[in-house]
Formats: C-alpha cells, structure tokens, sequence
C-alpha cells in the first residue's frame, strides 16, 4: 500500500522557518519524483516544489523560489521542505504527492496534508 506522510505544520510569524517532512512507503522511492503542492482556503492548489528523487534535481514555483528549499533523503524514503522567510500568503495545507517525473505534472498519490499557518 502506497502511503506518503506529511508531518511539521504549525503556526508561526511572518519571517519564521518551518520544515515539513514527507515519510514514504509502499512504492520504489527513486521510481517516482516527489512534489509538494498546497492549498489555501478558496484557492486551487499550487504546485510549488518537486524534486527527483533518482538524481535530485529540483524545481520551485516563482512564489516559494529563494524562501524555500526541497531535499531527499533515499536512505530515509523522505522528502523534505525547509521554508524559510514565511509570509501570511504561505498560508495553506501542504501536501506531498508522487509524480512520474517533475516534468510531468499528473499526480499519483497523496498525503493526508499539514496545516502552515504564517501570522502577521
């Protein structure tokens, strides 16, 4: 059974960090390219991060490029998201989801998601 597990939401100020954590199991991990994309209320999700797990190269929307940085750990099956520089637009649940390759943008399986919450 393919399950992917977000952890490391929460609350913090504007300017703050935060790192989420993405734990996969059920698939091959380097088979897949891993993406972040988040939701915020009334808004349609936003693919904001991918990276290939195979040989990690990286990809970022223009909102999150420079604040934010994607990583992988094989050995670990988890992909990780350092946001630095937080701002209240940053506001949404994050999730992370298996794509066949960062240049495709059809996505596999979900996460259950965690809620960021950035505070002016």
């Amino acid at each position: 059974e393919v399950q992917l597990v977000e952890s490391g939401g929460g609350l913090v100020q504007a300017g703050g960090s935060l790192r989420l954590s993405c734990v996969a199991s059920g698939f091959t991990f380097a088979d897949y390219a891993i993406g972040w994309v988040r939701q915020a209320p009334g808004k349609e999700r936003e693919g904001i991060s991918c990276i290939s797990t195979s040989d990690g190269t990286t990809y970022y929307a223009g909102s999150v490029k420079g604040r934010f940085t994607i990583s992988s750990d094989n050995a670990k099956n988890t992909v990780y998201l350092q946001m630095n520089s937080l701002k209240p637009e940053d506001t949404a649940v994050y999730y992370c989801a298996t794509r066949r390759g960062c240049r495709i943008p059809i996505y596999s399986y979900w996460g259950q998601g965690t809620q960021v919450t950035v505070s002016s």
